[in-house]
């Protein structure tokens, strides 16, 4: 999580530097206002972290507090950003490598970038903590030669301090000249704005705090502040040092690649020769650190879409998090769309930071005006301000003005790409949204069964018996559906089955965000659901009896009930439901999970039949 904070110091620095031109007496001022704005962002973050303790960031924040609308924009905008993470750092890895590398090795570029994003989907296919666990150990490479680079720069050139200290004010009497006080105000802003790469990784941490250890939002304040003192400290540091040097632009190199190179030829010329290897290395571990802030994209963004699918924004295949199946999916999801990324922008990094930083300040902005929203509803409660809510104010003022510059300033340069493509996928989760809610209504009709049915009480409902055959039932909550497929089985098996067992999963999954308290609710909802199934098959006249777990793993967990019960009951066969439509369309196969015959698959290589239930939905037009 870290890791996707500090890397942006490879590529945000230099995006404002390159703005000043030959005003360079202006980075002073842009190295306090880059550290300034990591503290303040960063800040307001930490506090997110204390109310919403459960993770989430800017989508839950934006839906809790704003509404449902505002929280498909934050999360359309954050899934995108996390899109825009992994080409973002991919590329900028890129260029770090290539810096030391002869000229003519470029064209090599842009394919190494699709090779390496391929490299990192393969590694989280695999396991995501164990890709993470094997890049880790490059942070403090990083660390250290960066460490190095800047306390060595301002060491070796302190003598000129003097000088330095003659050239910027001589540069802002200059500029004032030239440019006038509205002019250098405007070329200051304009540099600080471009440089809105830098602070795109501050969110991670918010958003994947639900897999931090305990006790998670000491966790979570200790890395924000660990990022904030880092990113600061290291993207003020690279201006400084710009500035100090003279850094400018050199063909196929970085500007941290110029730097790094005049820090070693200084230190040569003073007898201490670190060669060329120091280059290497710190490029190396700056193109590795960017390696491994690509992995906040695969780990955050299909967190995020689980947060949405959960709302059902998206497809609730997305929901599960916790299933190989779905993860799988939505890391497959990432690194395609990052790879389509770049193929549109040729691995352009400009570019990629312009659309990277506008999503990235729409979710900012919705999380800055939702806590100022929360802070206003506090002092109505208690009738006194919080004191945080002056930092979340400053917040918003930054980042609003960086949001607004970045579009009007680049809108025509791609700015209006990742505009249109987070309205596009607004647009799309409104149909996703509208499609679950007419589903829904239709499904409704089967609740009307539970008022059709006869009010029967049997005396004394027959005993369970091991040896009989057996139909074991998976269900959700007590409702029409549940009792259709009750009623389907006694149709197709008159009197054949003498046990009715009910199994139902109680799915806690990360990308739910509740505590303790509402696990323990969610146990006691599904034991009550279960309950008045056996109820109802008791007052049949049929032995019934139910099975339940709390899990993250809904087929896994299922599976291991429904194998348990096959080896007390021999004779069993597994239901499932399935959702079936008259005219079915593509759409409606995607948005609508497999967990069904996920479970069939997965039963029947375990030696268990298993059948599944379809459940009709009619095709009428939604209202």
């Amino acid at each position: 999580m870290g890791a996707d904070g500090l890397s942006s110091s490879a590529y945000g620095p230099e995006e404002s530097f390159r703005i000043l031109g030959t005003h360079h007496y202006l980075a002073v001022l842009l190295a306090l206002a880059i550290a300034f704005t990591v503290f303040v962002i960063s800040y307001a973050y930490s506090r997110i972290i204390e109310h919403f303790p459960f993770g989430g960031g800017g989508y839950v924040v934006s839906t809790k507090l704003l509404g449902p609308n505002f929280g498909v924009v934050s999360g359309s905008a954050l899934v995108i950003d996390y899109v825009l993470t992994i080409s973002v750092s991919i590329a900028a890895a890129a260029d770090a490598s290539f810096s030391f590398l002869p000229l003519h090795y470029q064209a090599l570029k842009l394919p190494t970038e699709f090779l390496l994003i391929g490299l990192l989907t393969g590694m989280n296919l695999r396991g995501v903590k164990e890709s993470v666990t094997t890049l880790l150990p490059i942070f403090m490479t990083f660390i250290v030669t960066h460490f190095i680079l800047i306390l060595g720069t301002i060491l070796l050139r302190v003598h000129e301090f003097p000088a330095v200290v003659h050239d910027i004010h001589a540069g802002f009497q200059g500029g004032l000249t030239t440019l006038g006080l509205a002019g250098m105000a405007a070329l200051f802003l304009r540099s600080y704005t471009m440089g809105a790469g830098t602070y795109t990784g501050i969110e991670a941490v918010s958003n994947g705090l639900s897999i931090m250890q305990e006790p998670k939002v000491e966790t979570g304040k200790r890395t924000m502040l660990y990022m904030a003192v880092s990113l600061a400290a290291t993207a003020g540091g690279i201006t400084l040092g710009y500035l100090l040097v003279h850094a400018a632009p050199a063909p196929g190199k970085t500007m941290n690649a110029v730097l790094i190179e005049s820090f070693v030829s200084d230190l040569g010329a003073r007898g201490f020769p670190l060669g060329h290897w120091f280059v290497v290395l710190s490029l190396l571990a700056e193109a590795a650190l960017l390696f491994v802030a690509a992995q906040a994209g695969f780990i955050d963004g299909p967190r995020v879409m689980a947060n949405m699918a959960h709302d059902s924004w998206l497809p609730h295949r997305f929901a599960t998090l916790s299933d190989r199946l779905t993860t799988q999916d939505g890391i497959l999801l990432m690194g395609g769309a990052s790879i389509a990324t770049l193929f549109y922008t040729r691995g352009d990094i400009s570019t990629l930071v312009l659309m990277y930083s506008i999503n990235v300040f729409i979710t900012f902005c919705l999380s800055e005006t939702s806590m100022i929203l929360f802070w206003l509803r506090k002092y109505k409660d208690a009738g006194r301000w919080g004191g945080e809510i002056f930092v979340h104010i400053t917040g918003w003022c930054l980042c609003f003005s960086i949001l607004i510059a970045s579009c009007i300033e680049k809108f025509s340069e791609g700015g209006w790409v990742t505009l249109l493509m987070t309205v596009l996928l607004v647009g799309l989760c409104h149909l996703i949204r509208h499609h679950y809610g007419w589903v829904r209504r239709n499904l409704a009709r089967l609740d009307d069964v539970l008022g059709e049915l006869p009010d029967v009480s049997h005396p004394a409902p027959p005993a369970l018996d091991c040896k009989a055959p057996t139909a074991v039932l998976l269900v959700g909550r007590f409702g029409g559906l549940g009792i259709h497929s009750l009623l389907a089985i006694q149709r197709l098996f008159p009197g054949h089955f003498k046990n009715f067992i009910f199994v139902s999963v109680a799915v806690i999954d990360s990308a739910t965000f509740k505590g303790v308290a509402a696990v323990e609710e969610e146990r006691q909802r599904a034991e009550a659901s279960l309950r008045r199934y056996v109820e109802l098959a008791n007052g049949w006249g049929l032995a019934a009896d139910f099975r339940m777990a709390v899990s993250t793993e809904v087929v896994a967990e299922a599976e291991n009930l429904c194998l348990a019960l096959s080896r007390q009951y021999p004779r069993s066969l597994v239901f499932a439901g399935k959702l079936v439509f008259e005219q079915e369309r593509w759409f409606q196969r995607l948005l609508h999970n497999e967990t069904a015959y996920q479970l069939q698959r997965r039963l029947q290589f375990s030696g268990l039949n298993t059948m599944v239930l379809p459940v009709r939905v009619l095709t009428a037009k939604p209202a």
